[in-house]
């Protein structure tokens, strides 16, 4: 039976696919965390309360870096490179979602909607995250070999979908709620279609790792394609919606130390 737990079992069993999720996901933790460290550095002088949870974000993002490769070392395995087609940070800089790096690579310091843009990416892209490790926590959160990882990342990525929910209403009521509204809306649009096109092309590769008839591929590129048109319709939604979060100044103190990995 073809399910997402039957999917991620047949990648994590086999090496060579499991060196390539792990490769593509450090890869995008650790662009991350330059990102972040960078905005970090450049924070407007009226939202330097700011930076620290920014670098805490950042902080985070290299950790799971960390951890990612520190599960290939534990195989024996080293990283791949990361195929240009499902590298999904920079598929979203190319589709104009966040600041882009030539703006992050000079030091001038950034605008409050500078700011505002960075949020609203975060907001976006970690409601993915989270939805992600929702899923891998709940077939995977007690496996020998992941399992610690898997916890401690989804509990990170809850925390950062937390603190994006807060600053954007913090925003919101200090006259943004505007731009926001229309930020948001574009860049789930977008990332929809990038999350949609970097599902089929990592599935590509994985079918080719290890051997899936076409049958099969055909019926996962399919399924991808549902998601999307669900998303396209209505599931965008809940990457725009903001609520003030249980969770409350959920990065401002020290990140949670990768004991056991890096």
């Amino acid at each position: 039976m073809l399910s997402a737990r039957s999917l991620f079992q047949e990648i994590l069993d086999n090496d060579e696919s499991f060196r390539l999720f792990c490769s593509i996901a450090a890869g995008g933790e650790s662009q991350g965390g330059w990102e972040n460290a960078r905005i970090a550095s450049l924070v407007p002088s009226a939202e330097r309360a700011l930076a620290p949870k920014i670098t805490r974000h950042g902080a985070d993002e290299d950790k799971h870096g960390r951890i990612f490769g520190a599960l290939m070392s534990r195989r024996g395995l080293t990283p791949v490179a990361v195929p240009p087609e499902t590298d999904y940070t920079m598929l979203l800089e190319h589709g104009g979602i966040g600041l882009a790096h030539d703006r992050l690579r000079r030091d001038e310091p950034l605008t409050v909607r500078d700011i505002i843009v960075y949020l609203s990416h975060s907001r976006v892209t970690e409601q993915r995250a989270a939805d992600q490790m929702v899923m891998l926590r709940r077939y995977f959160g007690d496996h020998p070999e992941v399992g610690k990882a898997v916890r401690m990342i989804a509990d990170d990525e809850d925390n950062h979908l937390a603190y994006t929910h807060e600053e954007l209403l913090r925003f919101a009521a200090a006259g943004h709620g505007r731009l926001i509204r229309s930020t948001l809306r574009r860049y789930a649009l977008a990332e929809i279609r990038v999350y949609r096109d970097v599902s089929l092309a990592v599935m590509a590769r994985m079918g080719r790792i290890l051997g899936w008839p076409r049958t099969r591929s055909a019926l996962l590129a399919a399924g991808i394609h549902a998601v999307y048109g669900y998303e396209r319709l209505a599931g965008w939604r809940r990457m725009v919606a903001l609520s003030m979060p249980e969770r409350r100044d959920a990065l401002g103190g020290p990140g949670a130390p990768a004991h056991g990995f890096a």
